[in-house]
């Protein structure tokens, strides 16, 4: 009697999972119509795809927004999914590879601002594209806006300089 059980778990996947990755896809594709076009044009995803995303603002009806989002999940289905997730989780502020990368952007500002010209030098070498010139006067204002307990208007501006360049780097931008 317990043989008949065994017969299922030959290699296949169960309807269960089938379904669950078929549900993850649907999730994954109403995620993606929440972002941006800019955003959007830097995902590998096909024609098709691209055309259904940028319909979904239409379909204002409950029914009508339920189906277009079953069909962009059909459309996932041709995706390369790990260039998407990789990109997806490198730019959703929920995600945890975001939030290491933000903190460690964050890390180089505090770095270079109470660093010296060596903390400079690797970031540079770091960052090929950095403007040495730039960085090196935003530094000096924000090290003056420092000592004189001015708002952080300097270190802001490096702060989103060093981000650029991150995303730049990381061809995200």
């Amino acid at each position: 009697m317990v043989d008949s059980y065994d017969d299922s778990f030959d290699g296949e996947k169960s309807k269960t999972q089938i379904k669950k990755e078929l549900h993850a896809l649907v999730d994954l594709g109403e995620r993606l119509t929440t972002f941006k076009p800019d955003v959007l044009a830097k995902l590998p995803l096909t024609d098709e795809l691209r055309r259904a995303l940028a319909d979904a603002p239409k379909h204002t009806a409950h029914i009508a927004r339920k189906r277009h989002i079953s069909f962009i999940g059909r459309l996932m289905r041709d995706q390369n999914l790990d260039e998407i997730l990789v990109l997806l989780d490198q730019l959703d502020a929920s995600t945890r590879q975001y939030n290491e990368r933000f903190h460690n952007l964050e890390r180089w500002r505090d770095r270079l601002v109470t660093g010296t010209d060596d903390v400079l030098e690797q970031f540079v070498n770091e960052y090929q594209d950095a403007d040495r010139q730039q960085l090196r006067s935003l530094i000096r204002q924000a090290q003056h806006e420092a000592k004189q307990n001015k708002a952080p208007t300097a270190t802001r501006k490096i702060f989103k300089y060093i981000r650029e360049l991150d995303e730049t780097k990381r061809g995200l931008r």
